[in-house]
């Protein structure tokens, strides 16, 4: 059984995909993380987000810690943005990603195409979003949260931006596939987000 839950930045789509993962004892696959390693990676080279061959270069020397803090900064969010827009990259972080909704059993993925290009035989797809302000605000949040420094309207701003690129980038748009359902979080708390989308999973998959 896969499971495919896609979304924009801060809609709540890793929360919801780590709860389904735990209700339906599969594993799961945080693939906005493999985009912010080779950020990670490509940020301690000194490297460059807006060159190409130099961010490809970083997906095949890939060594990060998935549990890093760093990876989480905004600094690394802004060049993972980048980096994701290249199609040389998606290519090669593409195979991965398949392996691991392959496996035997099945896997729970959250990502911005998991629905329309990592596995469109996923068994049920989400598309978690919410709005611009609803999403600033939690990501402002979070960030005060871990200590730094950040003003909403900045926050509010850097959203728009990252959806416009997500949106309109040639390989792999951003876009809520033709049989995924949407769940909208904007006026959900953490709980009945979580709980919204194992019934709606349920429901697609006819189960008791």
């Amino acid at each position: 059984m896969i499971i495919a839950v896609d979304g924009p930045a801060a809609s709540g789509k890793g929360t919801i995909a780590r709860a389904l993962a735990r209700h339906f004892g599969l594993p799961h696959m945080d693939t906005g993380l493999l985009y912010r390693a080779v950020a990670l990676q490509l940020f301690r080279w000194g490297g460059d987000p807006g060159n190409e061959f130099e961010a490809l270069r970083a997906c095949h020397e890939l060594g990060v810690d998935p549990a890093d803090p760093e990876l989480r900064t905004e600094t690394v969010s802004k060049f993972a943005s980048a980096v994701s827009a290249y199609p040389s990259v998606r290519t090669a972080l593409l195979e991965r990603q398949q392996e691991f909704a392959g496996q035997p059993g099945g896997a729970v993925l959250d990502g911005r195409d998991i629905g329309t290009v990592i596995a469109p035989q996923a068994d049920a797809k989400l598309f978690v979003t919410a709005s611009p302000e609803v999403r600033a605000a939690r990501r402002h949040q979070e960030l005060v949260g871990r200590g730094m420094a950040a003003h909403l309207a900045d926050v509010l701003n850097d959203i728009r931006a990252r959806d416009a690129r997500d949106a309109s980038r040639e390989t792999a748009p951003l876009r809520q596939a033709d049989d995924a359902i949407l769940l909208d979080t904007s006026g959900l708390d953490v709980n009945a987000a979580i709980a919204e989308a194992i019934r709606l999973v349920e429901e697609r998959l006819a189960l008791p």
